[in-house]
């Protein structure tokens, strides 16, 4: 046995596995239009909208960013080799997606997106030194400061099936005085095709007061340090709803408890948790015949284990009771807590009819350097 270990473990597939060199058939990462931020007015999360970013720049990330691999690894049950690349700014972490995380049509569900959304981003912050104790820096513990979420952004072009190997990249940007802008792409590893762009905005939280705080003279400096001074991979959906709209709801699911595994390392109900919830109220003909192109979600308030919550959604358009064999379908949300208590979550989601393809998708990394987005 021992002559057995020995002789796998000066073998290449061995040295292949441990080196840690993951190359991508990826060519570019993207240059975006910037995006143009005016944060609504019933948006309760107060930062200024950036008018300058104060960050190193690189321009667009060119054609060197990644190598080249001539074969891709051998499926195993989870892949998670970690990198920093372009001299330490961009994070990349490979994944497989599997068994447990796709759904009856052997696609990754939503949450699943976001899961790997959240924790390649809390990899990188871990990389970097912004997260040491629970959910944050050393720096942001000693003042009793937490990171939130705040906003989140996604665009599906093709969701990633059981047993994908998928490459994911997460860099992060200013956003404001007191936000930063995490911008993420999952890639196929094999073609480079860019399957899901993603934006989300996290501020900190005072855990003692509960509520949101401006960055310490410290953690500012080091952020300013990790910066790229490119575009959000998403422009930011800054649409309104007027109030008469903004109370009316067709579909509502009462009485809803989170569960005690619901709650993450900050005591509230992980915000990835509030899809499911959400889609509570989704009536079952879109949830099994449409799959979610894309979505903006806002986050309002924390929610508990002892909340009783309730799920609203509106389907927008004519007709909205009927709902036809069409293309596309888009809805608004909301979640709340029952009783009167506030607004959790507010959101916007656009499904798409399962196994359509969106106008667009099927595009490579370079190709969004071109300006095909």
């Amino acid at each position: 046995m021992n002559v057995l270990a020995t002789a796998f473990m000066n073998s290449s597939p061995f040295h292949r596995m441990t080196s840690g060199k993951l190359r991508s058939h990826t060519r570019n990462l993207l240059a975006h239009k910037m995006i143009n931020t005016k944060h609504v007015s019933d948006w309760s999360l107060q930062y200024k909208a950036p008018t300058k970013v104060n960050s190193t720049k690189l321009g667009a990330l060119d054609s060197n960013i990644l190598d080249q691999e001539k074969e891709g690894p051998n499926m195993v049950s989870d892949l998670r080799l970690r990198r920093m690349i372009r001299d330490g700014f961009i994070f990349q972490e490979t994944i497989c997606i599997k068994y447990y995380e796709v759904g009856p049509d052997q696609t990754a569900s939503v949450e699943t997106l976001m899961n790997h959304f959240l924790e390649t981003n809390v990899n990188h912050m871990k990389t970097i030194g912004l997260v040491h104790d629970g959910f944050g820096s050393e720096e942001m513990s000693k003042n009793n400061l937490t990171w939130v979420v705040a906003k989140t952004h996604m665009l599906v072009d093709r969701y990633p099936t059981w047993g994908d190997i998928v490459q994911v990249y997460t860099w992060k940007s200013a956003h404001g005085k007191n936000g930063i802008c995490c911008n993420l792409t999952f890639c196929d590893r094999k073609t480079g095709e860019i399957l899901v762009r993603a934006s989300s905005i996290w501020v900190m939280l005072n855990k003692n007061t509960r509520k949101l705080s401006k960055f310490p003279n410290s953690v500012r400096a080091r952020l300013e340090q990790c910066f790229v001074d490119t575009l959000p991979t998403i422009k930011e959906d800054t649409g309104t709803w007027s109030k008469e709209v903004e109370n009316i709801y067709e579909h509502i699911c009462k009485g809803l408890m989170p569960r005690w595994s619901d709650l993450d390392i900050n005591q509230h109900v992980n915000h990835v948790k509030y899809i499911g919830l959400v889609f509570e109220s989704v009536p079952k003909t879109i949830v099994e015949n449409y799959e979610i192109h894309s979505l903006t979600l806002e986050y309002f308030r924390e929610c508990t284990k002892d909340n009783v919550v309730q799920s609203l959604t509106s389907i927008l358009g004519n007709n909205k009771s009927i709902i036809t064999n069409v293309d596309y379908i888009d809805c608004r949300h909301l979640l709340q807590i029952g009783g009167g208590g506030g607004n959790i979550m507010k959101g916007r989601t656009r499904w798409r009819l399962k196994h359509k393809r969106s106008k667009g998708s099927g595009a490579s990394v370079s190709s969004l350097t071109n300006g095909s987005v």
